[in-house]
């Protein structure tokens, strides 16, 4: 699972973990639940229908399906793998009785939407029909766009809510499945965060809330972070104010280029903006690293993100040694 304050990059960077964790010949299936098609542009694909496609294949032949599901789309499915009404379902949707349903009891949509993922995680080879309790996974991994840092417990505990309300049938059934899976081990919900002050304390408090429901916190992911351009000592006193503009004035002399001592100027203050915004991500990095779990970082990309720059992205993650 992966949430984060909206504009911290959520989508692009669970797009690269899922290529991350989908390399040397592993599948992975990216699911994205908030009907954006987030993930349809970010791979310069058509919207996604409420089907699993492959959207990438990952390094070393592995492979990246991606899902939108839809709340409406998922309660047919459900109507027929449960109840086997699948067109008494459609006539619901004509009348707007899903669209009803879904107003009057928001979590309604929720729990259809973490159950589509759910069941992707504990689905077997052969099929969602298969019974088959042996054999492989479907896929190695299932990554989760999953809303914002203030809904996100909320979003994921809702199933524990509906099976306090069903006392037993496929409802109660289908939430205990739903929430086993989301309480397991093997599942964490990850934090992307911006070198910035909020987005950095949206992160940490949605730590303390996952933690609280009693779910499993992953890593903090420090996106969109700034490599220093200039050796340590020169950022610390850049910082400070203390940059050489005569030297930088004669070096610009040097080079014949014109306005020397104006263009030092203009360089001396952004090579102190420059230090000044690496000491601040330093001191976001180091508040974010007290919080006990595991830091990851993305760098800036000033060229915009498209499927070279998800590639980029995703190899940084298993540099950092995301797949353990």
């Amino acid at each position: 699972m992966v949430s984060g304050k909206g504009g911290t990059g959520k989508t692009t960077a669970a797009a690269a973990l899922a290529l991350s964790l989908a390399a040397d010949g592993r599948r992975v299936l990216l699911v994205e639940v908030e009907g954006r098609q987030g993930l349809a542009e970010l791979f310069g694909r058509d919207p996604l229908p409420y089907e699993e496609r492959k959207v990438a294949e990952a390094r070393g032949g592995g492979e990246v399906a991606a899902l939108a599901v839809d709340a409406e789309a998922a309660l047919m499915e459900y109507l027929e793998m449960f109840y086997g009404i699948r067109r008494a379902g459609q006539a619901l949707t004509r009348f707007g009785a899903v669209d009803f349903a879904t107003t009057i009891a928001p979590g309604v949509r929720d729990v259809l939407l973490t159950g589509k993922a759910t069941e992707a995680v504990r689905r077997r080879e052969g099929g969602r029909r298969s019974r088959r309790e042996e054999g492989p996974y479907a896929y190695d991994a299932v990554v989760l766009d999953a809303p914002p840092t203030g809904r996100i417990t909320q979003f994921l505990c809702v199933n524990a809510e509906v099976a306090g309300l069903a006392r037993m049938g496929p409802i109660r059934n289908h939430a205990d499945k739903a929430m086993a899976t989301i309480r397991s081990s093997a599942t964490a919900v990850h934090f992307v965060a911006l070198p910035e002050d909020m987005p950095a304390q949206e992160a940490a408090d949605g730590l303390a809330e996952v933690r609280e429901a009693g779910l499993n916190p992953g890593f903090v992911l420090l996106n969109m972070v700034h490599e220093p351009l200039l050796p340590p000592d020169v950022l610390e006193a850049a910082e400070r104010g203390e940059v050489d503009t005569d030297a930088l004035a004669q070096g610009l002399k040097a080079a014949r280029l014109d306005a020397p001592r104006d263009r030092a100027s203009a360089l001396a203050r952004e090579v102190t903006a420059h230090a000044q915004r690496v000491g601040g991500e330093s001191a976001v990095r180091q508040r974010l690293r007290a919080l006990g779990q595991p830091l990851l970082e993305l760098p800036f990309l000033g060229g915009g993100i498209d499927t070279g720059a998800l590639f980029r992205l995703a190899d940084r993650l298993t540099a950092q040694g995301v797949a353990r």
